[in-house]
């Protein structure tokens, strides 16, 4: 298999972790919060088969946006309709984040200890795209316009006239952030972005590199 191959082998490995990943976060909060409806459709659920949308995923490997099918929820359900929406929305994020922090710990450990080889190379490559894709999903599903996650937390901060009126052109603003994200208008904000994420996770998986230099001078037999 060629690299370019392998490339897209991994990023669709990826895809398959990622995604089921932040569209169950949004089930299990939406559960948690009293909201069992995507549960009842089989959401509360890592099966990527319970979450993929073929066209989206294709997107998602190949062009690094995409889409999968919308978690349903009912507010009516929600102690606190508000409140509930936006937590709800805001867990596949949070949920792809807390992935990412896993793989990074995982990526360290097995950059400093692992023995080097074919399958711990793409372990490691595989882990790097894991970090990479999450940390993008989080950082762009947050940006606050429709139909992302971050529009649904607006709902916190906007009078509700206001919110569903902007909501009215859901559609519309849908296509326009596609073609901002196609003719590359989004790119240096979310690149900037994304690595203020990469930085706080790399400060918040440092105690891993602090241990592995510890471990190395002791074995020199010098005291850090």
């Amino acid at each position: 298999m060629t690299s370019q191959g392998i490339y897209y082998l991994i990023r669709a490995l990826v895809a398959l972790v990622a995604i089921p990943f932040h569209e169950c976060g949004h089930a299990l909060a939406a559960w948690l919060l009293g909201d069992d409806t995507a549960k009842q459709q089989g959401r509360l659920s890592l099966n990527p088969f319970a979450h993929f949308d073929l066209l989206g995923t294709l997107c998602m490997v190949f062009a690094g946006v995409g889409w999968a099918k919308p978690v349903s929820t009912d507010p009516r359900n929600f102690k606190n309709p508000k409140w509930g929406m936006a937590l709800t929305a805001l867990a596949g994020p949070a949920a792809n984040m807390l992935l990412a922090y896993v793989g990074m710990v995982v990526w360290k450990l097995m950059y400093y200890w692992a023995p080097v080889n074919d399958a711990t190379i793409y372990i490691a490559m595989f882990l790097q795209y894991l970090v990479l894709m999450n940390v993008s999903l989080a950082v762009f599903n947050l940006i606050p316009v429709p139909p992302l996650d971050g529009s649904r937390i607006l709902l916190v901060l906007l009078p509700r006239r206001i919110y569903f009126g902007l909501m009215k052109y859901e559609r519309y603003i849908m296509i326009a952030l596609l073609a901002a994200v196609w003719f590359g208008a989004l790119d240096t904000p979310l690149y900037y972005l994304n690595n203020i994420v990469w930085e706080l996770l790399g400060k918040g998986t440092g105690y891993i590199d602090k241990i592995a230099y510890s471990v190395y001078y002791a074995g020199l037999g010098t005291v850090v």
